[in-house]
């Protein structure tokens, strides 16, 4: 019973939760809800994390362009709740097995594209930036512009910087900020995407850059979180202060 309950989960997500308003309208003109007792809020916590599950999951299916037919799913759901099933659990888990796989190559297709999509557009991005005024193209492709110089010392790969930052996709989407949080972010410079560890060692304590980092200096070809796939990246970095590599062993030590 667990392999099928996992996979009419999977079934499930395509309800959209208006599949049941037929059955929920009839039942509230006779007898509304109630959520008085604990038992009550119980069942209706069982239904409600059902429904919730459901919704996460119906926009992506249905903008995968999967078709269902709603009222055969609630008939499902009521005869499953009954126990009187027109297939057996064994027919049901190989159609939804099916299904899944079904699912996953839509989403595979769809992020081939989008990753596609993404290199075109950052392609584009990097040719009209590079030929502004005031932007170095390094030897790797990486793209800086000075927005404010500093004259503190310079950091290397191995040393710790703390740093106040925003990061944004090429259409200004932003994705990240020290910032917004309100905290600076320290980090050690060799344990980040090779676009950071190389642009803030351009930098001297107390200065601005603006990095525009390619796909192949920073999250490649994989997505992270919401980074697309072969995203060029935008990133403001303000250097406000180095930690020389060693330097806390060394005052340890004394």
């Amino acid at each position: 019973m667990k392999s099928i309950y996992k996979y009419s989960l999977v079934a499930l997500a395509v309800v959209g939760l208006t599949a049941c308003n037929q059955e929920q309208e009839a039942v509230a003109a006779t007898a509304p809800v109630e959520l008085k007792t604990e038992a009550q809020k119980e069942a209706y916590s069982v239904g409600a994390s059902i429904g919730t599950y459901m919704a996460g999951h119906i926009k992506e299916q249905e903008e995968l362009g999967l078709k269902v037919d709603r009222e055969l799913i609630v008939t499902g759901f009521s005869e499953g709740l009954n126990s009187e099933l027109k297939l057996t659990q064994e027919e049901m888990q190989t159609i939804l097995q099916t299904l899944d796989e079904k699912l996953n190559e839509k989403r595979q297709a769809q992020a081939a594209l989008l990753a596609e999509k993404a290199s075109a557009e950052s392609k584009a991005f990097l040719d009209a930036n590079k030929a502004k005024e005031g932007v170095v193209t390094t030897d790797s492709g990486l793209q800086y512009e000075v927005i404010t110089e500093g004259t503190g010392d310079k950091p290397v790969a191995e040393d710790t910087v703390k740093v106040h930052y925003v990061g944004t996709l090429t259409d200004g989407t932003e994705f990240d900020s020290s910032v917004a949080r309100g905290e600076p972010a320290t980090f050690p410079l060799n344990r980040v995407i090779p676009g950071w560890t190389e642009g803030v060692q351009l930098m001297s304590v107390g200065s601005k850059y603006k990095f525009v980092i390619p796909a192949d200096l920073a999250y490649g070809d994989r997505d992270t979180g919401t980074i697309p796939a072969n995203s060029t990246l935008v990133f403001e970095v303000e250097l406000l202060d180095i930690e020389k590599a060693g330097a806390a062993e060394a005052a340890h030590a004394h």
